[in-house]
């Protein structure tokens, strides 16, 4: 039986490794095999706690959806935390990575995930190629298995993908492939083929970072010629949706227009008349995420290693800058790449991923939304791409890609501050962490 005590913290390691998205497709799962992991049986329930839990979940726990990168990852794994120990267990593959067939695209390396707003269906950008793919499932709320639905091609890799809040629209940033694309959903789940790519074509930053620290060579997302879309995600009004190119050091907005021939219009405002903002050249605008109020955005550069604080205004789109923090700790120098962004759901705090520091920055939000640094915690992992707090707000999962594994914190509600539950949980590549409601 599996021991609930926790691990004795390993050596930090801190390594230079340069950014590798694109993890080779190897050996993959049959069909068979597929089928023979969506029929096991459920798990037992856990310990008995008033925490919210999914329907159908073992009372006390959440499950929660890891994605991964083939080939140290087979797939999409299904886990359960326990919301008393914080304890992150594996339970088993859900929806191994498969080879492409009949009309269905592969499904490998589905590295970025996403649920809809009503816990149904969960999406996953698959990250090979050029060509990669996106690839749709039904989550069976009772046992917490996926039903593979299709998949379909897109026209680069996506590192990321996101469901709008109304379930009409997969987006997908393709950062190999230089591509934004919109996929409609249909009423069952499945995907239709893209209705609109936008490609981001040259404009490409310097390699030298402006806000970069002393001693930095990350240059990882403007080797060139075009462009590395990162992010694609609409704004908490459902009516825009906002993308971040690391490579254009640039930050697009778009009208979303909810059923349209053409989903996404420019929002050209006076303060963005070309549809985009910009942030200082070479600092790479990875990642963002908004305030529960809508009209606050942060942005995290993964070469120039900062956390951009942007004012939102639903009623026209336009993003105004107004302050600018480090994500780094207090006197780093030499290379990092940042990664993942987070604001609690609370609204009182920002966390922010950096990688070879393998650091998590705790941020407060003050009035007026801006940022002054609290902490920074140890991954206890290397390369941490991925943080995810479970629905309750009580543990974050950092997923640390080169460590091949997820570690699990105690969140202070109070300061925001984490603390090591001591739990190391084995995965190869983790590379999204999705909580089902």
């Amino acid at each position: 039986m599996e021991s609930d005590k926790p691990a004795k913290p390993a050596e930090v390691r801190n390594t230079f490794s340069r950014r590798n998205l694109l993890r080779g497709a190897a050996t993959l799962t049959t069909a068979g095999a597929a089928s023979k992991a969506f029929a096991q049986a459920p798990t037992r329930p856990g310990p008995i706690t008033s925490a919210p839990t999914p329907t159908g979940a073992p009372f006390g726990t959440v499950w929660v959806y890891i994605g991964t990168y083939t080939p140290n990852g087979q797939g999409i794994y299904l886990g359960s935390l326990n919301l008393t120990t914080g304890k992150l267990s594996i339970l088993r593959l859900v929806a191994p990575a498969l080879t492409a067939m009949g009309s269905n695209a592969a499904t490998t390396s589905p590295s970025t995930l996403a649920i809809d707003q009503g816990g149904n269906f969960l999406y996953a950008g698959n990250e090979f190629g050029p060509p990669g793919a996106v690839s749709a499932y039904r989550i069976n709320r009772r046992t917490g298995d996926l039903m593979f639905l299709n998949a379909v091609p897109a026209v680069g890799a996506p590192a990321h993908v996101s469901v709008d809040l109304l379930g009409r629209y997969l987006f997908a940033a393709e950062y190999s492939g230089f591509a934004f694309e919109v996929f409609p959903i249909n009423g069952n789940g499945s995907l239709v083929p893209a209705v609109q790519t936008i490609l981001d074509i040259d404009n490409v930053g310097p390699k030298t970072a402006s806000s970069a620290p002393p001693g930095s060579f990350a240059i990882s997302a403007h080797e060139g010629p075009n462009g590395h879309p990162h992010q694609l995600e609409a704004d908490p009004s459902n009516q825009w949706v906002v993308g971040s190119d690391a490579g254009q050091d640039r930050i697009y907005v778009w009208k979303l227009n909810s059923g349209g021939t053409l989903p996404l219009t420019p929002a050209l405002t006076p303060t963005q008349p070309l549809g985009f903002v910009n942030v200082p050249p070479g600092d790479g605008p990875r990642h963002f995420a908004f305030h529960p109020n809508g009209r606050w955005m942060y942005s995290i550069q993964e070469e120039g290693d900062t956390i951009i604080f942007w004012s939102f205004d639903p009623a026209t789109g336009s993003l105004t800058k107004q302050a600018t923090v480090s994500s780094l700790p207090p006197d780093f120098a030499g290379t990092v790449f940042t990664s993942e962004i987070r604001v609690s759901d609370d609204g009182r705090f920002v966390y922010g991923v950096n990688r070879l520091s393998d650091t998590i920055g705790v941020f407060s939000i003050g009035g007026g939304g801006y940022l002054t640094r609290v902490s920074h915690t140890s991954t206890l992992g290397d390369y941490p791409r991925i943080i995810t707090s479970d629905p309750s707000g009580r543990y974050m999962a950092s997923g640390n890609q080169r460590a091949d594994n997820i570690t699990t914190f105690r969140i202070n509600r109070n300061t925001g501050g984490l603390t090591f539950t001591g739990f190391y949980t084995p995965v190869g590549s983790p590379s999204a962490i999705v909580f089902l409601n």
